[in-house]
Formats: structure tokens, sequence, C-alpha cells
């Protein structure tokens, strides 16, 4: 196990039946609380891409939290993708099936430059479809999508191979 990997596990809390009757939902809470385990996601993310993209995309709503501190500490711009609804002016949407059910996540149109390079990030990666879907909407709007950065990969669920056409970095796998 990589040194970031075993700080993103030791800073997960396992709570059971959340949010139905069978799931362990894996708490990045303690992580993102923890100063120092927190500082070290960036820190590995700022250093491998340092250079190497142009503006962060954070997923709603966690991948907000991890985006923004990497957009400050690369010294790009921040641009969310949220849930369809939330973002004011023309926006650019697109649905996806989710494990229980669908949702649909939309982007402003102009946050992102034709050609910028792009590194989407979020917090937990399950069957793949959010993370896929914000990937085609940076795509949509003209960007490249340089690479996938994801805290925590649930690889029971499967989520992966949705994402095997771009550069995807996982931090630990539960």
């Amino acid at each position: 196990m990589s040194a970031i990997a075993a700080i993103v596990a030791g800073s997960l809390r396992d709570v059971p039946d959340f949010p139905s009757p069978g799931i362990l939902f894996k708490d990045i809470g303690p992580l993102i609380a923890d100063p120092v385990a927190f500082a070290a996601v960036i820190e590995h993310w700022r250093a491998r891409h340092t250079g190497r993209v142009e503006v962060i995309v954070g997923i709603d709503a966690r991948g907000f939290i991890f985006g923004a501190a990497l957009a400050h500490a690369l010294g790009t711009g921040f641009v969310p993708v949220r849930k369809a609804g939330k973002l004011p002016g023309p926006t650019i949407e697109r649905s996806y099936d989710l494990e229980y059910g669908s949702a649909t996540l939309a982007i402003q149109v102009g946050a992102i430059s034709a050609g910028q390079r792009a590194f989407v990030v979020d917090d937990v990666l399950a069957t793949g479809g959010t993370a896929e879907a914000a990937c085609r909407l940076v795509e949509e709007v003209g960007a490249e999508v340089a690479g996938i950065g994801i805290v925590l990969e649930l690889a029971g669920l499967g989520g992966r191979p949705r994402l095997a056409e771009w550069d995807l970095e996982t931090l630990a796998t539960a």
C-alpha cells in the first residue's frame, strides 16, 4: 500500500446501514477534518499535476472540497459540476444512472474554455456514472479531460471500466 493510500484508508470511518439497511458507507468526514491527512491528499495531487492542468473540475458535492483546495494549491481556476437546477445562466446537462436511480449533472456554458486541460476530482468512485457524466460534460464544452482523481474507489461496484478512456487515479480502494 502506498503512503497516500495508507493515509486515506486510515482516515475513513465505516457507517453501517447508511443510507439504507445493508449498506456499509465509507465516510470521508474524518479525512477532511484531519488537517494533516487532507493536506497530504492535496499535496499528492498538486505534485502530480503541476504544469499539467489548467482547471480543476469538482463534482457535486464533496468533489468541491478537494477540487477547490487543489485549484488553490495549483494556482488554477475551479469549475463546479453540479446537480441540475443549481447553476445560474445557460448550462449543459447530462443524465446518468446510479446504483439506486438516476440523476442529472450540469456545467455552466463558458466556465471552461475550449482546449483547456481539466482534472476532474471527486471523493468516491462507485459505479462510475457520476464521474463519466462529468467528464462528458467537460468534453462537450470543448475541454480535454487530462485526468480524473478520486479519493476512494469502491472496487466491488465496478466503476473503473466506465472511465477506461481517461487517466484515472484513485488514492485508496475499499
